[in-house]
């Protein structure tokens, strides 16, 4: 890959180190434990050439992630980013804790502006106080069943209509108006994930009690503490997320069955099982309720990427540009020759979409399984928001500070969604000016923004009671998640389908891959939100520019900072739950069905 040094403040780090290799980080890391750091000058020096290379070995990480969940079945991918898991990085932790000890003991001596440093410094302090040699080597095994995760869920498909299928492309039969059809794709889905429901608990279960380890191993007495400061997670507590919960318990779940049940009577159903009538089943959620087939914006990942920036072209010719920046969308090959972009899915490629920065070259990369549906176009567009976020930040020359805390992270593309979502209708993008099918995609986006928040306080809600409570059986983990589905899920029928619902947690891969990062969707969708209605209150371009001020700051503010610098309260209780959930149910009225 070709180095982009336009932001290289360092000549520290050798342009082309093989960072995949420790042979030859290992003398850089020493030199930052040997030099001499006389002056607080010094000191900024020292975490520029730090920072270089923490990026150099980031990237070399991000691309043999990335070329591995773009083809689960290249054994020889499989085994460098295998090979990197486990004799790289647990030789870096060790050497990098001994850094992050020796910056707080520097710091000390040299004081450095804390307008500047604050956020690095408690963060630093964070690692300081968390780390265990002994955690290692259970951080390595992590990694690896997150990447045995992936293997068998990338591995997941079904043979229906004539052909195989993976499981996102399965996602469009469920806006067909045929009922037999989508209850026949929703129950071969189902069943396939039921097969593999055992496997994924067996992994599941190493995960929570090595995460359970770690945190004893740290002093504390659960996981949910240890998280809560390893995710530095310093603006808010536990009580703040169940304060969320309550929220969306009182305001958003009301308004959610609410839609069900006219969902349900739209589609001529209603009452239950045993009434006698058709109730309101899993596979009638997604179909249009006036019987319209489902809306096909683009055909492949190229005319994605094309349309994406036509879209984004109407909104802010900066954001077309730095999107279009990208390429095309035809790149199917992972992050070899510096490709940005792989859109596409087939089989043999991981779920699910993902933005990851190449923190040396400072170039993004998209990952997603686009199959022809409008859920692709807003997975699209969330991920171009976290590319913006990445680009604009990427001139800082602190890697630590080109990453925001994801809760503001998540602002900046879910925010995307919303503000884009009128140029959507843009000349070359997705929609007809006023067209039905592009007032559908707007008020599915609408509704989705606050249907979202019950299902991430349920996600949530799970985690605190998975690690809370360690040494609980399966059988009380799929008893806790139906009665987390009663309290917060929709308004539907799961007679007959209840091995399915209790396993239905298995569906989210944060709980495998990122335990605990969840909650901050919920928090950041709150701030998209609000951002939205700065958009309908005070214009667009208003809107813009607080986003785009605030994504260039990345992550040198705290929170409250971050979200004050996009115009919006960081809060996340009942009151500013009710406030926009009023709101969205205004602006839903204003939208044909």
């Amino acid at each position: 890959m070709t180095m982009n040094t336009q932001w290289q403040q360092s000549t520290f780090v050798p342009a082309h180190l093989d960072a995949t290799k420790f042979d030859g980080i290992e003398p850089l890391l020493v030199d930052l434990m040997n030099r001499p750091v006389p002056s607080a000058r010094e000191l900024e020096q020292w975490l520029i050439d730090r920072s270089e290379l923490t990026a150099a070995c980031s990237e070399a990480r991000a691309n043999l992630y990335i070329t591995t969940t773009c083809n689960t079945e290249d054994k020889e991918a499989a085994q460098a980013y295998s090979a990197f898991v486990e004799h790289v990085e647990p030789r870096l932790k060790p050497l990098n804790f001994e850094l992050d000890k020796r910056f707080v003991q520097l710091v000390l001596q040299h004081p450095l502006p804390a307008e500047r440093y604050m956020v690095l410094e408690r963060a630093t302090h964070a690692e300081v106080e968390l780390y265990r040699d002994e955690n290692v080597p259970i951080e390595t095994q992590l990694a690896l069943l997150t990447q045995k995760f992936e293997q068998v869920a990338g591995s997941l498909s079904v043979f229906f209509d004539g052909q195989e299928r993976t499981l996102p492309q399965m996602a469009r039969y469920q806006e067909l108006p045929d009922r037999a059809v989508r209850e026949s794709a929703w129950r071969a889905v189902a069943d396939r994930r039921l097969k593999e429901a055992s496997a994924f608990n067996d992994i599941y279960d190493q995960m929570t009690s090595l995460r359970q380890q770690v945190a004893r191993n740290a002093g504390f007495t659960d996981y949910v503490g240890y998280t809560f400061k390893a995710k530095h997670r310093f603006d808010y507590t536990p009580r703040h997320c169940f304060e969320f919960h309550a929220g969306v318990e009182h305001e958003v779940v009301p308004l959610v069955r609410s839609l069900d049940r006219r969902r349900a009577a739209q589609l001529g159903l209603g009452g239950d099982m045993k009434s006698g009538m058709q109730a309101l089943r899993p596979w009638d959620l997604s179909v249009d309720p006036k019987g319209r087939g489902p809306l096909h914006p683009f055909s492949n990942g190229a005319e994605l990427m094309r349309k994406s920036v036509a879209t984004m072209r109407s909104l802010d010719q900066r954001l077309a540009e730095m999107l279009a920046s990208m390429g095309d969308g035809s790149e199917a090959r992972g992050a070899m020759q510096g490709a940005c972009l792989d859109l596409d899915s087939r089989k043999g490629k991981a779920p699910g979409g993902y933005q990851y920065m190449r923190d040396r070259s400072r170039q993004p990369f998209i990952f997603m399984n686009a199959a022809g549906l409008h859920k692709d176009v807003e997975t699209m567009v969330h991920e171009a928001g976290h590319a913006f976020h990445s680009m604009l930040s990427r001139q800082e020359p602190l890697v630590e500070y080109r990453h925001s805390p994801i809760e503001f992270a998540e602002v900046a593309s879910m925010s995307m969604e919303l503000l884009s979502m009128k140029h959507w209708a843009a000349s070359g993008a997705f929609y007809q000016p006023g067209s039905e099918d592009f007032q559908r995609a707007c008020r599915e986006q609408i509704k989705r923004s606050v249907m979202l928040l019950p299902w991430i306080a349920t996600i949530d809600a799970f985690q605190h009671w998975v690690y809370s409570n360690p040494g609980h059986t399966r059988q009380e983990r799929e008893a806790m998640w139906v009665v987390l589905d009663q309290r917060f899920g929709n308004a539907i029928s799961w007679e007959g389908l209840e091995d399915v619902r209790a396993n239905l947690w298995q569906r989210q891969l944060h709980l495998f891959s990122v335990p605990f990062y969840y909650i901050e969707y919920g928090i950041a969708q709150l701030g998209a939100l609000q951002l939205w209605l700065i958009s309908l209150e005070q214009g667009e371009k208003t809107a813009i520019d607080y986003y785009m001020k605030a994504l260039s700051l990345g992550g040198g503010k705290p929170l409250p900072e971050l979200f004050s610098a996009a115009g919006l309260r960081f809060d996340f209780g009942p009151e500013t739950i009710a406030r926009l959930c009023e709101r969205v149910q205004q602006e839903l009225e204003k939208l044909p069905e």
